[in-house]
C-alpha cells in the first residue's frame, strides 16, 4: 500500500494521486468514527493525524509542490476536517450549513497539511546538506529535473523549494547549505516554516 517513486523528472502528480487515493481509503475506513458524537474532537484529530495524514504524507520529503498540488492537498484536508467538526446551525435561520474554510482554520489549531510537508522537506534537506554531495544516496537531490522545460514555468529543483520556504521566514538569499550545518539553527527554521500562519 505504501511506497513512493522518486524520479529525476521531479514530477510528483502521480505520486500525490496515489497518496490521496490511499488517504481516501483510510478516511473511509474510519469515517463512522469521525462522524460519531462519542469521541471528542481532540481524539478525532489524533486519529486523522496518526492514520490518515501519515498515509497521505508518506515520502513527502521528496515532493516539489506546485500551487495546484498544494490546493489538492488542502481540499482533501478540509473535507476530513468538515467530517470531524461537523456542520454548524445558523442561529438566525436554524439551517445547518457546512463550515467555511476560515472557520475550519480557527477550529483546527494543528499545523495544516502543506506546512507539515514543508517542514518535513526542510528537515530532510538539512540532513542531506550535512551529508554532502559525495554520498551516493543523495545524488538525485542535487540533479537538475529531466525533460523539456515548459514555457514561462521551468521545473523546480528540490533545493528551489527550500529557498522559497526560507524566504517565507525572512531568510531569503542566504546559503541554505551553510545554514543547515548548524543543527539548532536549522531546527528553529524548520519550526518557523511549520508554524507560519498563512491563508
Amino acid at each position: 500500500m505504501l511506497g513512493t517513486a522518486v524520479m529525476y523528472q521531479n514530477s510528483i502528480q502521480e505520486d500525490i494521486q496515489r497518496r490521496l487515493k490511499s488517504g481516501n481509503a483510510c478516511y473511509h475506513s474510519v469515517q463512522n468514527i469521525l462522524s460519531c458524537s462519542l469521541p471528542s474532537k481532540n481524539i478525532k484529530i489524533k486519529i486523522y493525524r496518526s492514520t490518515i495524514l501519515s498515509v497521505v504524507l508518506y515520502g513527502c520529503e521528496t515532493w516539489s509542490l506546485t500551487l495546484w498540488e498544494e490546493r489538492r492537498l488542502r481540499v482533501f484536508e478540509k473535507r476530513v476536517l468538515r467530517r470531524i467538526f461537523g456542520p454548524e446551525r445558523d442561529e438566525v435561520t436554524g439551517v445547518w450549513r457546512k463550515l467555511h474554510n476560515e472557520e475550519l482554520n480557527d477550529l483546527y489549531c494543528s499545523t495544516n497539511i502543506v506546512r507539515v510537508i514543508k517542514s518535513r522537506r526542510m528537515r530532510w534537506a538539512g540532513q542531506v546538506a550535512r551529508m554532502g554531495r559525495e554520498e551516493a544516496n543523495t545524488e538525485f537531490w542535487w540533479g537538475e529535473p529531466e525533460g523539456k522545460r515548459p514555457l514561462r514555468r521551468p521545473k523546480l529543483r528540490r533545493e528551489d523549494n527550500i529557498k522559497m520556504d526560507l524566504q517565507e521566514v525572512g531568510c531569503g538569499g542566504m546559503d541554505w547549505i551553510d545554514l543547515a550545518q548548524d543543527r539548532d539553527r536549522w531546527r528553529t527554521l524548520v519550526n518557523a516554516v511549520m508554524n507560519l500562519r498563512v491563508p
